[in-house]
């Protein structure tokens, strides 16, 4: 006799490889396109099941991994793994490759963050390595284009800071061994993507300077796809951070050059303030969500708005919406719009004030508007003007990696140059390339987030990791300007509430807010949803179907009780997930 509940559910396998197929996204030209979603019907239930990424699959292993925005780099941090380092190694490996691979995004003259997890402690703690303005910066002597472009664009370069004292205080492995595989590239040179030359592309018509150009462009073929990009002087400056640490730039030659040329062109950063840049141990902000304990750097990092949408999100069963229906993106895009506006209400709050607006009684009249019907609209970027009309593209330009090796231990950075490369000044003879980090602050008088020099500042940096049961489980985090603390969350809601794949998830649809009621939408969603967004009150405009506005995720899972891992690197760019 048949057992029919067997027979249904070998229907429900084959309907499932079928519609995976047939909603796999297909490369024709040089335009990427979806399949329409495929929802058929057994015993009255739906079977939709969707497949968002370009093929690339999740990556899996036990060993160790990797996930950054160059295979390179990842590749760099995982024979770190190999050689019998740490995550951390692995992390300060990856990241000083990318100064090399991707040096629109990244480069040791940046600032950024790490959330880190030792399984030895079991203890999740934040490095900050974001140092305070220049103290000589005076904001109002400056507009918004000198803080985008130029020598007073620059924050003071804390990356290598970073760099060094995760190495040093969390790592296995000799510093000149992590920078081995980045000088050897920086030598040999990188063969560029067509993610690289659109960079480049979109960064000349800046006010870049003549360094800029040597160090970038290749006269013979203007930095076209196959063109082996090498930087000599950057291969130079990290043999000798390699040989003498982080005071050859903080209290050295390296430090010498960059304050004389910056101030020759009108900067006002100092020795005096590369001598005093500190990176900072911190206790980081965490919420609840799901069942995960999700983490992220305290204030001034403005990373607590991330946490606000999931707190709002919490007390709705959005998984019981629909994915990507009308109500699930609306519930999203409400609670974003609500969390950012607290976050500039509150910029550089204490951390009491973080806990007070992570509380339920905080939380409850904000989840009343959230589920009321009348449209919410409102700022998303900054208390001020905001970015010059037509730069905002010029603010995307972060990068963020992961990595979790065999013992648990957990590292998750965001690090960046702040504009694509950054203030577009090069160091003369050293390959540095100066940050633009400035132009995240505000000039508005009255913001809370005012540029002041010798104080800290507010960035929208939110690398996380997550605790389960003690145990971290999972590490993201994304690029994106102020986007990173919107498509976070929205990948978390794929990823948690519908049960997508990690890979899926982050390649799933995402959605770029700005002021008012606008919302950029990634062409992956039907035209029915989008017209009762519109309806609902959302300005929707479309992006391409993968689009760099929506950031470029890259996340580890672990699973405590295996210790397999699960790793993602986002599509929107050149990253790729690399294992043990």
């Amino acid at each position: 006799m048949t057992n029919r509940p067997t027979v249904r559910s070998h229907l429900r396998l084959i309907i499932a490889f079928v519609s995976r197929i047939l909603t796999s996204v297909v490369f024709c030209g040089s335009q990427w396109m979806q399949v329409s979603r495929l929802r058929l019907f057994i015993g009255g239930k739906s079977m939709g099941v969707a497949v968002y990424s370009h093929g690339r699959p999740t990556v899996r292993a036990v060993g160790g991994m990797v996930s950054s925005a160059h295979p390179l780099a990842s590749a760099a941090g995982a024979k770190m793994l190999e050689a019998g380092g740490n995550a951390f190694d692995a992390i300060v490996a990856t990241a000083a490759v990318l100064n090399v691979a991707e040096p629109f995004m990244s480069g040791l003259a940046g600032l950024g963050c790490a959330t880190v997890f030792r399984a030895e402690d079991r203890k999740v703690r934040v490095l900050d390595f974001h140092p305070p303005v220049p103290a000589a910066f005076d904001a109002s002597k400056l507009d918004s284009l000198d803080i985008r472009d130029g020598a007073n664009a620059s924050g003071t370069p804390g990356n290598l800071a970073g760099w060094c004292t995760l190495a040093s205080e969390l790592g296995t492995l000799p510093l000149s061994t992590l920078l081995t595989p980045a000088i050897k590239h920086a030598w040999q040179g990188i063969p560029v993507s067509p993610f690289f030359v659109e960079m480049v592309r979109v960064s000349r018509p800046r006010n870049m300077q003549p360094e800029w150009l040597s160090t970038y462009i290749d006269p013979t073929d203007n930095a076209t796809l196959n063109t082996v990009l090498k930087q000599p002087d950057l291969a130079e400056t990290l043999e000798e951070i390699a040989s003498e640490g982080p005071s050859y730039l903080y209290d050295g030659p390296l430090g010498r050059k960059m304050a004389a040329h910056l101030q020759s062109l009108g900067g006002c950063m100092t020795e005096d303030d590369l001598a005093a840049v500190a990176p900072v141990w911190e206790e980081p902000v965490v919420t609840t969500y799901r069942g995960l304990d999700i983490h992220v750097p305290p204030p001034p990092a403005e990373s607590f708005q991330f946490l606000l949408t999931m707190k709002l999100l919490d007390g709705i069963d959005i998984g019981a919406m629909g994915h990507l229906s009308a109500n699930h993106l609306d519930m999203v895009f409400r609670a974003v719009r609500l969390a950012a506006e607290v976050r500039i209400r509150n910029n550089k709050c204490s951390p009491a004030r973080v806990a007070e607006l992570l509380s339920e009684s905080y939380i409850e009249p904000l989840r009343a508007r959230l589920l009321a019907p009348a449209p919410i609209t409102g700022r998303t970027e900054q208390f001020g003007d905001g970015p010059l009309p037509g730069s905002v593209e010029l603010r995307e330009h972060t990068t963020s990696f992961s990595a979790i090796d065999r013992d648990g231990n957990a590292v998750c950075l965001t690090q960046s140059l702040g504009s694509m490369f950054g203030s577009g000044v090069v160091i003369p003879g050293t390959g540095v390339t100066m940050n633009n980090f400035m132009n995240w602050g505000d000039l508005h008088p009255d913001s809370p987030n005012r540029l002041i020099g010798g104080e800290r500042f507010g960035m929208c940096l939110a690398p996380s990791i997550s605790l389960k049961d003690g145990e971290a489980v999972l590490a993201l985090g994304t690029p994106g300007s102020y986007g990173i603390l919107q498509t976070q969350a929205q990948a978390m809601v794929h990823h948690l509430d519908f049960g997508l794949d990690l890979q899926a998830a982050i390649d799933a649809p995402r959605a770029r807010l700005w002021d008012g009621a606008k919302v950029n939408l990634e062409a992956r969603v039907e035209e029915s949803v989008i017209e009762e967004l519109k309806r609902r009150g959302h300005q929707v405009g479309s992006l391409k179907p993968f689009s760099m506005e929506c950031g470029g995720m890259h996340a580890i899972r672990r699973d405590p009780k295996s210790g397999a891992l699960s790793g993602a690197a986002d599509s929107r760019r050149d990253g790729a997930a690399i294992a043990l």
